[in-house]
Protein backbone atom coordinates (compact mmCIF):
# COMPACT_ATOMS: atom_id res chain seq x y z
CA UNK A 1 0.00 0.00 0.00
CA UNK A 2 1.47 3.43 -0.82
CA UNK A 3 1.39 6.42 1.14
CA UNK A 4 0.28 9.52 -0.84
CA UNK A 5 1.35 13.07 0.27
CA UNK A 6 -0.62 15.85 -0.12
CA UNK A 7 0.10 19.69 -0.47
CA UNK A 8 -1.85 20.41 3.10
CA UNK A 9 0.44 18.45 4.71
CA UNK A 10 3.09 19.38 7.18
CA UNK A 11 6.80 19.50 6.40
CA UNK A 12 6.93 17.60 9.67
CA UNK A 13 4.66 15.27 8.78
CA UNK A 14 5.77 14.23 5.52
CA UNK A 15 9.65 14.41 6.60
CA UNK A 16 7.97 11.50 9.34
CA UNK A 17 7.03 9.34 6.71
CA UNK A 18 10.13 8.43 4.65
CA UNK A 19 13.91 9.56 5.68
CA UNK A 20 14.86 10.06 2.01
CA UNK A 21 11.95 13.17 1.99
CA UNK A 22 14.43 15.69 3.16
CA UNK A 23 16.65 14.90 0.18
CA UNK A 24 13.68 15.79 -1.82
CA UNK A 25 13.37 18.87 0.07
CA UNK A 26 17.19 19.44 -0.16
CA UNK A 27 16.99 19.03 -4.26
CA UNK A 28 14.59 22.55 -4.22
CA UNK A 29 16.68 24.25 -1.55
CA UNK A 30 14.46 23.62 1.08
CA UNK A 31 16.42 23.13 4.49
CA UNK A 32 12.87 22.25 6.35
CA UNK A 33 15.24 20.11 8.99
CA UNK A 34 16.57 22.92 11.04
CA UNK A 35 13.18 25.23 10.55
CA UNK A 36 10.80 25.74 13.04
CA UNK A 37 7.77 26.70 10.75
CA UNK A 38 8.28 22.93 9.70
CA UNK A 39 6.01 21.94 12.44
CA UNK A 40 3.32 24.23 11.54
CA UNK A 41 3.90 25.15 7.70
CA UNK A 42 2.43 22.88 5.23
CA UNK A 43 4.05 22.17 1.85
CA UNK A 44 1.95 24.40 0.27
CA UNK A 45 2.93 27.45 1.99
CA UNK A 46 6.08 26.74 2.03
CA UNK A 47 6.50 26.21 -1.15
CA UNK A 48 4.47 29.97 -2.10
CA UNK A 49 6.71 31.42 0.12
CA UNK A 50 9.80 30.20 -1.37
CA UNK A 51 8.26 30.70 -5.20
CA UNK A 52 8.19 26.79 -5.71
CA UNK A 53 5.59 24.79 -7.50
CA UNK A 54 4.42 22.66 -4.52
CA UNK A 55 3.31 19.88 -7.09
CA UNK A 56 6.03 19.48 -8.15
CA UNK A 57 7.65 19.00 -4.92
CA UNK A 58 4.54 16.62 -4.30
CA UNK A 59 5.06 14.56 -7.11
CA UNK A 60 8.89 14.01 -6.21
CA UNK A 61 7.71 13.00 -3.05
CA UNK A 62 4.95 10.53 -3.49
CA UNK A 63 7.68 9.40 -6.18
CA UNK A 64 9.46 7.91 -2.96
CA UNK A 65 6.37 5.55 -2.51
CA UNK A 66 5.86 3.96 -5.75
Amino acid sequence: MSQTVNKDMTFAQVMRMHPDVVKVLAKYNLGCIGCMGAQAETLEQGCGAHGLNVDDIVNDINALFA
